[in-house]
């Protein structure tokens, strides 16, 4: 596989994916940002061009330092062609094994390759799988299809009212890290906390601030464009915050003119009916992660 430097492949990558959505929704938004700055230093791999049957988005070999940061050994993965894919990671050094890493992708039929590639290589593999939505003014741009006919609402729902003198919006301070590792489901350890940190530092970030003027609900995005690690401490769960950071963050990443998309566990009711009352469209894909482990 080979890299894709120029500024115009890559535009051209971003609206040949585009055509493939929703399957290649996680490639397509990391694609999205690497074309607004590329500010987590990735490249972009292909099996050839401009006819690519598989696309790797990774970090650069600078960036994976760490044996142990699977949260930085991220690689997302799109494919037209699975047997393709499976040769094109299994005759070249695009993934690095010896690692621990994650990868990500919307493209549940990758299971089988990941799972072929990682026993070859002896490596342990633990996968997730999630639902997956779009807010809707990115699915009437992106997937317009997916409206019709299923009685699907093409404007944002609104959330209910919040008391605005308790709570103040506001973003999130990289102070505010060790706060959201603590409530993230996927962190809770050091590396995942600098992971959080540098989302902070460079990304939009939404956060509502209680009566001691310190956060109580959040919601912020990561480095391929998806709202994540969002969370509210247990003491103000059930007043509605979660619906209100969430509208607010889509809001501003709205007015950047940025693709929007979440994933939830299947599990997750609360998430799940949040979405409904803010007419969030459900993905026909899912949101899949696969942590793998040397063995």
């Amino acid at each position: 596989m080979f890299r894709l430097q120029n500024p115009q492949m890559l535009h051209m990558l971003e609206k040949s994916l585009r055509k493939c959505l929703p399957e290649s929704l996680k490639v397509y938004g990391t694609v999205f940002h690497m074309n607004q700055g590329n500010p987590f230093n990735l490249k972009a791999l292909v099996d050839k061009w401009p006819d690519f049957n598989t696309v790797v988005v990774r970090p650069q070999e600078r960036e994976m330092t760490d044996d142990f940061d699977h949260y930085t050994n991220t690689y997302l993965i799109y494919s037209k062609d699975l047997k393709n894919c499976q040769e094109c990671l299994g005759t070249s050094d695009v993934i690095n094994w010896k690692q621990h890493l994650q990868i990500q992708s919307s493209q549940f039929s990758l299971d089988e390759v990941i799972q072929s590639l990682a026993a070859a290589k002896f490596v342990g593999v633990k996968r997730t799988q999630c639902l997956l939505y779009m807010m809707p003014k990115t699915a009437r741009k992106l997937v317009p299809f997916l409206l019709v006919n299923k009685n699907l609402s093409p404007e944002s729902g609104k959330p209910k009212a919040i008391n605005q003198e308790m709570f103040k919006r506001s973003s999130l301070e990289i102070t505010n890290a060790a706060l959201v590792n603590k409530f993230w489901h996927f962190g809770g350890n050091e590396r995942s906390q600098r992971f959080i940190e540098r989302c902070i530092q460079t990304f939009p970030t939404t956060c509502l601030l209680g009566p001691e003027g310190t956060p109580v609900s959040w919601c912020l995005m990561d480095h391929t464009g998806e709202m994540r690690m969002g969370g509210t401490l247990p003491e103000y769960r059930g007043q509605g915050l979660a619906s209100c950071v969430s509208y607010f963050h889509c809001q501003v990443m709205e007015n950047l003119g940025f693709p929007i998309y979440m994933h939830t566990d299947r599990a997750n009711i609360f998430v799940q009916k949040m979405s409904h009352t803010l007419h969030y469209i459900p993905m026909p894909c899912d949101w899949n992660q696969w942590n793998c482990i040397p063995l």
